[in-house]
């Protein structure tokens, strides 16, 4: 498997654990984690032209990863 930059792991490392207990515990950050870990996907397999797009949908995708790392991080400090 090819690594995947941009995993919430490697974002918030010392974050882990609570991440892990929270997805366990608050349904709607675990729906904003795996919404972030599939359009953190969709970017890399666009990155790395696996799945290549225009440069409007990457920024647009890009734009949406952002925003959700955004809300999980204020979530995290919640």
């Amino acid at each position: 498997m090819s690594h995947t930059p941009h995993e919430l792991a490697e974002e918030f490392p010392d974050r882990v654990e609570q991440m892990s207990k929270m997805k366990q515990s608050d349904a709607h950050f675990a729906k904003l984690f795996d919404e972030y870990h599939e359009i953190n996907r969709a970017v890399h397999r666009a990155e790395t032209n696996i799945e290549p797009t225009d440069d409007l949908h990457m920024g647009e995708m890009r734009k949406t990863r952002l925003a959700l790392k955004d809300e999980i991080w204020s979530m995290l400090l919640a």
